[in-house]
């Protein structure tokens, strides 16, 4: 376990005497988190002074080269071998992911395995906890995944036109980005036109764009797990007042979230900032989801930064800012940036031009 002493399997390991003597890790995202090793199938077992990865033979070699920080076993009787673990290294009681796990396969564990199965939410809190904060090098992960999203801003503006449909200006985002360098899509890319741009996660379809509409466009990539994530809305042709009144609310409310960020502030304090700048201006109807979201190894992820949002925003978590107007059969406009928290501030991952760009 070389040079393990700041790494994330090494904080879940510090944190187990809080919740329980062995903690169990099923999720795809969780195990590659704390081995930094992709794979659909394995159990990570992980106790005081020591992890294993136990996979089956489709992963092995892989894992034996890949997986840090845990000892690879192969995966023969898993309940049998995570039993001959407990017993070797004193377990008495198991930890599992409660928000993860599924009700059949908890059920599984309390029947085959010897120890007290704990299912209460204090490892996925643990978990949670320790990949709230991002590390150095995940960081520059996640600004990597970025430059590839905004490359392909670049090179969308130049494809985008009267006559192209939804669908084309999502595949040739996503083409472009696994060109590039993308392990992966973020998520399913929304590319909307028209009035489609009121629906805040419509689905692109075979819309073609005409003169004088919004063509929104939100996608991300992913960099050795890593996610970024990014909106623009940009017009085809020239605007309409209302149009270009609803840019400028919109932008004036992003810009004013971007300025609050800051540690010490509640993701409801900061969600406020923005929507207050847009109800005042007689849209507050018309924002309907949360300013924004935690964004690492998955696209979603605490703090959340929204009316109900309670977590006080710490240096180094990253958060979306997010705001957005629809106006139902008209248009609708989101502009998104995503952030590092700093101590009296924050770092603005992104890049990308967002002044309303008429093409």
């Amino acid at each position: 376990m070389d040079n393990m002493a700041d790494t994330p399997l090494a904080a879940l390991m510090k944190a187990l005497p809080s919740f329980g003597e062995c903690a169990l890790i099923t999720s795809d995202t969780d195990r590659r988190y704390f081995t930094k090793m992709k794979s659909s199938a394995g159990t990570l077992a992980v106790f005081r002074d020591k992890a294993y990865l136990i996979i089956d033979f489709r992963y092995i070699e892989k894992a034996r080269k890949s997986a840090v920080g845990c000892e690879v076993l192969l995966q023969t009787d898993l309940y049998a071998q995570i039993n001959e673990l407990a017993k070797r290294h004193g377990v008495k009681r198991i930890s599992v992911c409660s928000r993860q796990i599924t009700v059949s396969a908890l059920e599984e564990m309390k029947n085959r395995l010897d120890c007290e199965i704990d299912s209460s939410c204090a490892l996925s809190d643990a978990v949670d906890e320790i990949r709230i904060c991002k590390r150095e090098e995940e960081i520059q992960c996640i600004i990597a995944a970025q430059r590839i999203a905004e490359k392909a801003f670049e090179h969308i503006l130049g494809f985008i036109s009267a006559g192209v449909s939804e669908r084309d200006i999502a595949l040739e985002l996503d083409f472009f980005m696994l060109k590039n360098g993308a392990e992966a899509l973020s998520f399913d890319t929304i590319a909307l036109s028209g009035k489609n741009t009121s629906l805040p996660h419509g689905v692109p379809s075979d819309k073609t764009v005409s003169n004088g509409e919004f063509v929104l466009m939100d996608y991300g990539a992913v960099v050795e797990g890593w996610h970024s994530d990014m909106t623009r809305t940009v017009c085809v042709g020239e605007p309409d007042e209302e149009m270009k009144k609803v840019y400028g609310i919109v932008l004036d409310a992003q810009k004013a979230a971007l300025d609050a960020v800051r540690a010490g502030i509640t993701g409801a304090q900061l969600d406020e900032t923005a929507r207050r700048i847009i109800a005042d201006a007689g849209y507050g109807g018309n924002f309907g989801h949360s300013l924004g979201h935690g964004v690492g190894m998955e696209i979603h992820e605490s703090p959340a930064a929204s009316p109900k949002g309670k977590t006080v925003l710490r240096e180094n978590m990253i958060v979306t800012v997010e705001p957005g107007i629809y106006i139902p059969d008209r248009f609708g406009v989101r502009i998104e940036d995503f952030v590092v928290v700093k101590e009296n501030g924050c770092e603005n991952m992104t890049r990308a031009a967002k002044e309303l760009i008429a093409l």
